[in-house]
């Protein structure tokens, strides 16, 4: 009897990474990178899919993965309608969605695409996605932003936010959905979400223009100067929106959206760097600090993840302005294949049930 696999797939914007796992045992990990001359034939995102199934089939064959042995394709979630968080097959609806582009452009739309097509060709092998950006559990209060014609949205680092919450859970003994939690995903975007018995019930818009500002995203801006800004006649729409998402942050203010660059010229003394690096854990801060009025002041614990939580500096500075609201536990990195195999592996398991998507 032939056991288990789960492959991973999180497609990127020039690159496309997947991974095999045995139950919780990383059998192949790899990243397939796409040049500009590859990619360029294909007029939209979605139309990559077919050629980059081939290139993840070609190295499964390379790597001598039994490709008849995967049971579960687990794709990184896309751009579709705001749904709970949980576990999906991939259907016909969420397939029309992927390709129309529902909510927007973007490279993880070609996960379920990549994943539904691979398990069509294994006989028994379903295909799924796990908590895309798109997961929304907000309480209606946490909706409204102080005019009716602008509401706000729930686009977030869910599948790496989920998954660090449940493990903490079960490393603590407890269930997840008994937890109230805020959880601080520091990345190229920074998420800070609240967790309520298992949902999300507030979060900042981290893809463009909420919340605090990332290594290369602008946060929350001045609403009146920027209003003013974009009726000047000096920027087009493409330009302020890149701005906001791509050139904001540290990109704007230093000309990089290395962190790791940015604590090096801290700890070299340049005094630019350390106002503007404090100034990004200084507004952390403050959305932590936000959040815990959600909770009501019950917070079990404050979980910082992502990329920028293995420097030690700036999660030292960020402990010393909210260990006064809750427990604080550093869990770095951004396993995102991890994460998707583990939401497979719940569902071989039984412990979880896949929802279906409408």
């Amino acid at each position: 009897m032939k056991q288990a696999l789960i492959l991973a797939i999180n497609p990127g914007s020039t690159s496309t990474k997947i991974g095999v796992f045995q139950g919780q045992e990383l059998l192949l990990e790899k990243t397939i990178r796409h040049s500009s001359e590859e990619l360029s034939p294909f007029k939209r995102i979605t139309d990559q899919y077919d050629f980059r199934k081939e290139t993840i089939l070609r190295e499964l064959a390379n790597a001598g993965i039994d490709v008849s042995a995967i049971q579960v394709v687990m794709g990184r979630g896309g751009l579709i309608k705001p749904l709970p968080s949980g576990v999906y097959e991939v259907n016909d609806q969420m397939e029309e969605d992927l390709r129309a582009g529902l909510l927007g452009e973007h490279a993880s739309n070609l996960g379920g695409l990549i994943a539904r097509d691979i398990a069509r060709s294994i006989p028994g092998a379903r295909a799924y996605i796990a908590d895309p950006v798109v997961v929304d559990e907000l309480e209606d209060v946490a909706r409204i932003s102080g005019h009716p014609l602008f509401e706000r949205k729930s686009i977030f680092h869910a599948l790496n936010q989920k998954a660090i919450a449940r493990l903490h859970a079960e490393k603590i003994g407890k269930s997840y959905e008994e937890l109230s939690l805020i959880v601080a995903h520091l990345g190229g975007g920074i998420s800070v979400g609240a967790h309520y018995k298992g949902r999300v019930i507030d979060v900042n818009q981290a893809l463009d223009g909420e919340g605090p500002f990332s290594p290369e995203r602008s946060g929350t801006l001045p609403v009146g100067d920027l209003v003013k800004l974009c009726f000047s006649g000096k920027y087009t729409l493409e330009e302020v929106k890149k701005m906001i998402t791509g050139k904001g942050g540290y990109v704007a203010y230093l000309g990089t959206n290395n962190a790791q660059e940015v604590e090096q010229r801290v700890a070299s003394g340049d005094a630019k760097a350390k106002l503007i690096r404090d100034a990004m854990v200084y507004q952390v801060a403050k959305e932590i600090g936000a959040l815990s009025t959600v909770l009501k002041g019950q917070v079990d614990g404050i979980l910082i993840t992502g990329g920028i939580a293995y420097s030690e500096t700036f999660t030292r500075d960020l402990i010393e302005r909210i260990k006064h609201l809750g427990p604080v536990f550093i869990y770095p990195g951004e396993d995102e294949l991890r994460a998707l195999a583990y939401n497979g592996l719940r569902v071989l398991q039984g412990k979880v049930s896949p929802r279906e998507y409408r």
